[in-house]
């Protein structure tokens, strides 16, 4: 059985529709990743997460044919990654989008005091919280000065400086 190479390069469906569906597609992952929160994702973005997600679902679908045709699955793959590097240049430029895109840092430690209002909100136990900090060298949250969780989910640490 040959291949139909005809059908592997002309499209089967409306390029405009495949932008339309992906567009669709990476918005409400998007948001529905930042709503979510990002204590999920850990080091990875959201952002990098979703774009893996949906490229290698639409490079899948191209390959294995899914779709009639390959150029199809190119046409969804461009639209994912143009929106990525639409949000990155526009979340860059326009500070006003960055920070309505981008997680701020939440406080968790604030002199030595855990700030449990923040930890709830982010849905982090203490042990989990003492575990980070342990894995920083830090035995007793009175070394601790500021301690957040930023936007990417890492933990950050800032010790106290030492008296004289």
């Amino acid at each position: 059985m040959s291949p139909d190479w005809s059908a592997m390069f002309t499209f089967s469906v409306s390029p405009l529709e495949i932008f339309i569906r992906g567009s669709t597609v990476y918005w409400f992952i998007f948001v529905l990743l930042r709503v979510a929160g990002r204590r999920d994702v850990g080091s990875f973005g959201v952002a990098d997460m979703l774009v893996l997600v949906l490229i290698a679902d639409a490079a899948q679908n191209a390959m294995a044919g899914e779709y009639k045709s390959i150029v199809d699955g190119l046409v969804l793959v461009s639209t994912i990654v143009g929106w990525t590097v639409v949000v990155d240049r526009v979340s860059y430029f326009v500070r006003p989008v960055g920070r309505l895109l981008a997680s701020d840092r939440v406080c968790l430690v604030h002199d030595g005091v855990i700030a449990r209002r923040n930890l709830r909100r982010e849905y982090i136990t203490e042990e989990e919280l003492m575990s980070e900090l342990r894995v920083r060298g830090i035995a007793d949250l009175g070394e601790v000065h500021r301690a957040y969780i930023e936007a990417d989910g890492n933990i950050s640490v800032l010790k106290r400086r030492a008296r004289d």
